[in-house]
């Protein structure tokens, strides 16, 4: 599955949307062969369009589109058109905070499960000491953990609340920046919890309504319906235009779901560089605003280089990245999601806010056309910013290959699965993540997980197997390959019962727990297994009930048992535990438990 990969992909256009409306004469003297210079930035970059805004002040002062928000229908990206703009998402909902916090609602420093019950994390010191503070800011210590929702997607914000108290830190609380989106839910639930109101309904009358935002939305199926909506594209094999399917990051909204235009973004950008105010009214409050764009954690070195002495300071506020350009103060986050990168950004000292918008896949695109435009507004000396980044991606790219030659595999060669395939078959849990099945097909392995492409396992060596996409051909892509491996572990019975996956770079593999796939079973089919059987002095009671078998053991709980194939069941709560039926005919003759430290037969009673 193409998840798997996330391999970033981008196209290639040259189309510009023009405004009708003429600048006055000393703007225009500031934007003079900015269309020229950014349909070269389009191109080189093989970028599908952009859109981009500048305000100063109160006002817009620069609006534009460029390329194509439809590729393939040739139609062009205008300054109201709709992007998805990922995680520039994240300063709407801290702001929410912001607003309850004026009202005396919620306190920045206290643990964040006061206001949020149903938040559990790893351990009870996370527990007592996680404030909102730290949320806002990703110095919980925990890393990303983003394969727990962008992989194994859910409808429910409370399934991913849940994941939470499974998923490790690496490092101890505001130790270390890391950027975590779980935390930027957290900040979305709590509004909901304060309120009784969804983060989106928040979203809509708190921000949207008052700044006029009529046309920014906050789901996939609102953007879809838009009639001048942007479709994502990327870049296959570095050359080949790839129209990518839209991402539903549905419970994971209050990260990353909003989609908008600059023309409605600039008035968001407005707001901030205003204190807080737009058209004479508070949206945001000013003592909000004043701890959100000034640092509350270092995010990285930050040091200036030889190359670059002007670019340094590296910090984050409270859904704002924070740095130094050139000697001047910016407020900036990026945004990435399938097919869309977006980049909001603001000079608090200057006045001067810019917004791009592009459907490209993890662009370059954003960062080019933002630096381009502050230097030309700061009035700071020409920098080649397109040419650079290109020298640098091509320098990468000579790297990564560089780099490929000197790696070997461990591969063993002609070594086998310890199991027939179907030994393999079975649903995998983390709780921490969630469940992927991995079912036999065609004499092949395939996973799948939630609504995603499934992936053909092929085998590596030993009980190690390697995915492939399977794309809309229905054939593996084994041109893209993946460094994700699956391993798979067996009990004391000889019987698989878990897998790894080294899912979060930063700590070590997580294991899935294996559930067999279960059979549909009516009581009828069921009842020939009902009796006594006699194992050793001990009776064992087997019994229906609303259509399901259960084992009663004296001295032990009664135990409900799963159908999975042949005969054989599932002892439900005990993984790797199973009951298995001798039978001829409608005939039972026995039953072997099969566990672990060995199988018990027990036979029927007459």
């Amino acid at each position: 599955m193409r998840k798997f990969l996330l391999v970033a992909v981008t196209v290639f256009t040259s189309v510009t949307y023009a405004q009708k409306k003429t600048l006055p004469a000393v703007q225009q003297d500031r934007f003079t062969g900015l269309d020229t210079i950014f349909e070269r930035v389009l191109k080189d970059q093989l970028a599908a369009g952009f859109a981009v805004a500048v305000v100063e002040k109160d006002k817009i002062i620069y609006t534009k589109g460029f390329g194509y928000r439809d590729y393939e229908k040739k139609l062009p990206v205008t300054p109201n058109t709709l992007f998805a703009i990922g995680s520039c998402t994240k300063a709407f909902t801290s702001s929410l905070l912001g607003i309850l916090q004026k009202d005396h609602k919620i306190d920045f420093d206290e643990p964040a499960i006061k206001y949020l019950p149903g938040l559990k994390f790893y351990n009870e010191d996370m527990d007592k000491h996680i404030s909102i503070r730290d949320m806002m800011s990703h110095r919980t210590g925990l890393p990303r953990h983003d394969f727990s929702w962008y992989l194994f997607k859910t409808k429910s914000r409370d399934s991913l609340l849940q994941r939470i108290r499974y998923q490790q830190p690496t490092f101890g609380i505001r130790e270390r920046w890391q950027y975590n989106n779980f935390m930027f839910l957290t900040q979305g639930m709590i509004a909901e919890k304060i309120t009784g109101k969804s983060w989106e309904e928040n979203i809509k009358s708190r921000i949207f309504q008052p700044l006029g935002m009529t046309r920014s939305n906050l789901t996939i199926d609102e953007f879809m319906k838009d009639e001048d909506a942007a479709i994502g594209y990327g870049l296959k094999k570095d050359s080949i235009i790839d129209k990518l399917d839209y991402y539903n990051i549905g419970a994971m909204g209050p990260a990353g779901s909003i989609n908008s235009s600059v023309n409605e973004m600039a008035k968001w950008v407005i707001t901030w560089i205003n204190r807080g105010n737009y058209q004479g009214k508070e949206i945001i409050p000013a003592g909000y605003i004043s701890n959100a764009m000034s640092a509350q954690m270092v995010s990285g070195p930050g040091i200036p280089t030889k190359d670059r002495p002007d670019v340094f300071f590296s910090s984050y506020g409270m859904g704002w990245s924070l740095s130094s350009y050139k000697g001047h103060y910016r407020v900036e986050h990026g945004g990435n999601i399938d097919g869309f990168s977006a980049s909001t950004s603001f000079f608090p000292t200057d006045s001067i806010g810019i917004i791009v918008l592009t459907n490209q896949n993890a662009s370059s695109v954003t960062a080019i056309v933002r630096n381009m435009m502050a230097d030309r507004l700061l009035k700071l000396p020409f920098f080649d910013w397109n040419k650079d980044i290109l020298e640098a991606n091509k320098k990468a790219k000579e790297a990564d290959k560089a780099a490929e030659k000197t790696v070997s595999s461990n591969q063993q060669k002609n070594t086998k699965p310890s199991h027939t395939l179907k030994g393999y078959e079975g649903i995998y849990t983390h709780p921490g993540y969630g469940s992927l099945e991995v079912i036999e097909q065609n004499d092949s392995l395939f996973v799948h997980i939630y609504d995603n492409d499934p992936a053909w396992l092929k085998h590596f060596h030993y009980d190690v197997f390697q995915p492939y996409n399977v794309g809309k051909s229905g054939k593996p892509d084994t041109t893209e390959k993946s460094q994700l491996r699956f391993q798979f572990f067996m009990n004391g019975s000889g019987d698989i019962n878990s897998l790894s996956l080294k899912l979060e770079p930063t700590i070590d593999h997580l294991s899935f727990k294996k559930t067999p796939r279960t059979v549909k079973t009516s009581a009828d089919e069921l009842q020939k297994f009902v009796g006594e059987y006699e194992l050793g002095s001990a009776v064992v009671k087997i019994s229906v009930k609303n259509n399901t078998l259960f084992a009663l053991i004296p001295g032990q709980p009664e135990y409900e048992l799963s159908a999975i194939e042949n005969n054989r069941f599932a002892i439900k709560i005990l993984n790797g535990y199973f009951v298995a039926f001798d039978v001829n005919g409608t005939d039972v003759s026995q039953l072997t438990f099969q566990q672990p430290n060995g199988n018990f037969v027990a036979k029927r009673k007459k």
